[in-house]
């Protein structure tokens, strides 16, 4: 049924591995819409009590697969010609939140298990989850805050409060999964070797749970976050995504990539040097 992900169930327990191994599991086209797919089967199985998200091979998820985005010349999916559309960004990206978010509406608890990397897109479906527990040494963080990106799930500020969600997209950092621990933005940073016996530990502690009571206990839960704005957050922070790749900024990124290769871009963004600003786009001695 799928072609980016690996979907199976033992006892009570569904899971989700993400898989595309050869690319760090990066999203790709339609990996948002199987994971949302996936998602709803398990939710739809009355066998099913608990759903763990994993990825497949050396990361949980790298991001979006932005390398033939950025450097492509020319309009694709993520990025116009001027005067741009936002309507059309927003919608297509708007998909995109709605379908990780189905792990967040879903109503059996979900588990994000992560190994070596949730960056950029990766740290959105991540947030998504219900929990995460990471490896100590594993990384998360949202790089593309620094120029060409704004996470559209928006679960920074909800995770962590204004503060240390400016410390993290103010800055674009990676922090492993201990500082993510004492921060308070994921549930437990544990030992790579003790990382699936922790995932399944609190996956079956819930999978005793009647689903009836899951369902009752998140949904009152979530309504909080839907009280506090949560959609209207997510539908600010998806408009601001479209505007971070059709900014000046954006477009001086986009450039660079077709010019120098992705890979340089993320270089440049990544590494503290001035990203140049303005329409004029020099670049700071």
């Amino acid at each position: 049924m799928f072609e980016s992900l690996i979907y199976s169930v033992e006892g009570r327990i569904a899971r989700i591995t993400l898989n595309r191994p050869d690319r760090l599991n990066a999203i790709s086209a339609g990996m948002p819409g199987e994971i949302a797919a996936a998602v709803d089967k398990a939710n739809s199985d009355d066998d099913v009590h608990v759903i763990i998200l994993q990825g497949a091979g050396e990361a949980f998820c790298s991001g979006y697969d932005l390398k033939d985005f950025a450097e492509n010349p020319g309009e694709n999916e993520g990025i116009q010609e001027m005067p741009w559309d936002p309507m059309v960004d927003y919608k297509f990206m708007r998909a995109c939140t709605d379908n990780f978010t189905s792990l967040w509406r879903s109503y059996k608890p979900t588990i994000a298990k992560v190994h070596k990397y949730a960056v950029a897109g990766g740290s959105d479906i991540a947030l998504a989850c219900d929990f995460v527990i990471m490896e100590e040494t594993a990384k998360i963080g949202y790089p593309p805050a620094r120029v060409w990106g704004c996470p559209t799930t928006a679960m920074w500020v909800y995770r962590l409060g204004a503060e240390k969600a400016k410390r993290m997209l103010l800055t674009g950092d990676l922090v492993t999964g201990k500082e993510a621990q004492d921060m308070g933005l994921i549930l437990d940073a544990v030992a790579p070797e003790n990382l699936e016996a922790e995932v399944m530990a609190l996956a079956n502690r819930m999978a005793g749970v009647p689903k009836n009571q899951l369902m009752m206990q998140k949904l009152m839960i979530n309504q909080a976050y839907d009280n506090m704005g949560l959609s209207n957050t997510q539908m600010i922070a998806t408009l601001f995504d479209g505007m971070t790749r059709h900014s000046p900024e954006g477009v001086w990124f986009k450039d660079y990539a077709e010019e120098n290769g992705f890979q340089e871009a993320v270089k440049w963004r990544d590494s503290g040097r001035s990203i140049p600003e303005g329409r004029d786009r020099k670049v700071d001695p």
